[in-house]
């Protein structure tokens, strides 16, 4: 575990007293300069950083804050409604203490590990929360190295090291497959996002095993990256195909919205010809005509249940990875009878 590095360990390798370095560092009278270039050459080479947390305390009540990176390859354009959402149960619960949210986007992972390394050397944060994440994740390592406190947004199988907090994702396609089973549906495809995001393979995998339980005729999967434009491409190319699915399921909203329009565009009725289900539940499912069936979960009380579980781990330096429930499939206007074969 890397410790973070201190003004005493700055004495130690430039070979003066703390006092030196501290007088150096602040660029305050009282050292020479060459004893000051050496003081600045071996901070340099440690990588120390000011504690921001520690001059904050010394002016005032302490207050934590946590810090959140997104890479901009989760949330594509930007933070959707379901992001957003996740977001605002987050700081409700933090707002309850003398605690803020500091949120970033990165460019990619070696940038969020990079800010996180910041950060954390820094004082700038007390601990972080880890969302997006995928199999063989390249932040868990260093970032466990860092010591930090974090709580993933993960089935605790993808967590590593960290708490995590998660919904089943798989009784919740199970039973949404199984229902289209029900209307009759043997041909089913799935629109997931992208093949190593932790939510898509539970989801895919779950598909792939109710599809095996109830002998259907086609279960196809398509990977995304939770686009409009590939969700609409996907779409149309499975509709394209030999034996096309009479029913789809998107991994998210903004998906099921543009497989609508594509399905729409090759002339089939939805739900007459074709049955659609979303995933999220956001006011775009609501509002589309027809109204989109999904499976629905409430992001604001998910991010609130992540508050709760990165406090007790601030509180106690431990927390236990909770399931925060299964979300519910709501039949709306896109769901219907499985079409006859013609």
């Amino acid at each position: 575990m890397q410790h973070r590095v201190t003004i005493r360990d700055v004495a130690a390798r430039a070979g003066v007293s703390a006092g030196a370095v501290s007088l150096a560092l602040n660029d305050r009278p009282g050292v020479s300069e060459d004893t000051r270039r050496r003081i600045v050459e071996a901070a340099a080479a440690l990588g120390w950083a000011p504690n921001l947390a520690a001059r904050s305390l010394a002016r005032g009540p302490h207050v934590h804050t946590i810090g959140m990176a997104i890479s901009r390859g989760t949330v594509g354009a930007g933070l959707d409604a379901v992001h957003m959402a996740l977001i605002g149960g987050i700081e409700s619960v933090l707002t309850e203490r003398p605690c803020s949210l500091l949120l970033h986007l990165a460019d990619d992972r070696e940038s969020e590990i990079a800010l996180h390394k910041q950060w954390w050397q820094s004082g700038q944060v007390n601990g972080a929360i880890l969302i997006g994440v995928s199999a063989d994740d390249p932040r868990i390592p260093p970032l466990h190295h860092l010591g930090m406190p974090v709580v993933a947004v993960a089935p605790a199988e993808l967590s590593g090291p960290f708490p995590s907090v998660w919904s089943d994702d798989e009784a919740a396609i199970t039973e949404a497959v199984r229902y289209l089973a029900l209307l009759g549906h043997r041909r089913i495809a799935h629109v997931a996002g992208p093949a190593t995001l932790g939510s898509s393979l539970v989801r895919s995998r779950a598909f792939a095993a109710v599809a095996a339980e109830l002998s259907l005729d086609v279960a196809r999967s398509a990977s995304t990256d939770l686009s409009a434009h590939q969700g609409a491409r996907a779409t149309r190319t499975l509709l394209a195909g030999a034996d096309r699915p009479t029913a789809i399921l998107y991994d998210n909203d903004i998906m099921a919205v543009a497989g609508l329009a594509a399905a729409g565009e090759m002339g089939l009725r939805v739900p007459a010809d074709l049955s659609l289900v979303a995933w999220d539940d956001s006011d775009l499912c609501r509002i589309t005509w027809p109204a989109l069936s999904a499976l629905s979960h409430d992001p604001f009380a998910f991010g609130a249940q992540v508050a709760h579980c990165l406090l007790q781990l601030l509180d106690t330096g431990r927390a236990e990875s909770r399931d925060y429930g299964t979300p519910v499939l709501v039949p709306r206007g896109t769901t219907g009878r499985a079409p006859r074969p013609v």
